[in-house]
């Protein structure tokens, strides 16, 4: 009897012979290839490490490095989320309605958070004056390899919580005049002069603030405190809250005076 005489399943022995060798085959390449997958990952885990790595330490090959005095440092009178808050607490918010609470998470490096200081910066200060809302700044560093090396980003964060500690009622200016001067991405960043100067122009011209800028006082707390804010979510900057709720509004963010509405609109 050749092979051809039965095609039935289970009555040609020949047939299911092959079929079995053909389903060892089958789980024979499929072993091999979870295999193959498992190494793969594994190599592409190892270098997303490696290159995460590489990247931290070439950032910590800038020019800085902060002693353990400097790490155990922490600005005070922080807010929870770790955040300048500007609050003019002898303002009441008008009659029937509430304070609003608004957060901003900007880089002084940010073109984006720019725009958004140059168009809304004025809302902010009256919203505070007047007591209708309290302002809240998150100034964080991701933009350091966009100054040429000098650590623009972290050493300008680092300086906001030094401004307001000294004396919080100049932080807005302070702010805006960092924005005036922003570098342009890619080129040389401030050098501590210039943050001095700055500082001098806003009104802080205590010794201790310019010796603080060139000692970088909070710049190991900034770049902890910067992977905690982006550990909440925050994906880009600037993100901006009101009562906890982000804005989406690009026209509210970006045109003048646009989170004069979204403020009076939270406080009813």
């Amino acid at each position: 009897m050749s092979a051809e005489v039965s095609n039935k399943p289970g009555r040609n022995p020949l047939a299911q012979a092959a079929k079995a060798d053909r389903n060892r085959r089958i789980l024979i390449q499929v072993a091999v290839a979870v295999v193959l997958l498992g190494l793969i990952a594994g190599i592409g885990i190892t270098l997303a490490t490696r290159k995460h790595n590489d990247d931290k330490a070439a950032e910590g090959s800038n020019t800085f490095h902060w002693n353990a005095e400097q790490a155990a440092l922490v600005p005070p009178n922080l807010t929870p989320e770790g955040a300048i808050r500007i609050d003019n607490a002898a303002a009441t918010a008008p009659a029937g309605k509430q304070k609003v609470s608004v957060r901003v998470v900007a880089d002084v490096q940010c073109p984006a958070c720019n725009m958004f200081e140059k168009a809304n910066a004025d809302a902010l200060v009256k919203a505070v004056q007047s007591g209708q809302a309290v302002v809240d700044y998150n100034i964080i560093t991701f933009l350091d390899r966009a100054s040429n090396g000098n650590q623009y980003s972290t050493r300008g964060a680092a300086a906001a919580y030094v401004m307001y500690e000294a004396d919080p009622s100049k932080f807005q200016a302070w702010l805006s005049a960092m924005y005036e001067h922003q570098p342009k991405e890619g080129g040389n960043g401030m050098s501590d002069d210039q943050l001095i100067k700055i500082a001098k122009d806003s009104g802080y011209t205590d010794p201790a603030v310019a010796q603080a800028i060139k000692d970088g006082k909070y710049t190991t707390w900034v770049q902890q405190q910067t992977d905690k804010v982006f550990a909440t979510g925050v994906k880009s900057t600037p993100t901006v809250y009101v009562n906890g709720t982000p804005v989406s509004d690009s026209q509210a963010l970006m045109s003048s005076g646009g989170m004069t509405s979204v403020i009076e609109n939270a406080s009813k």
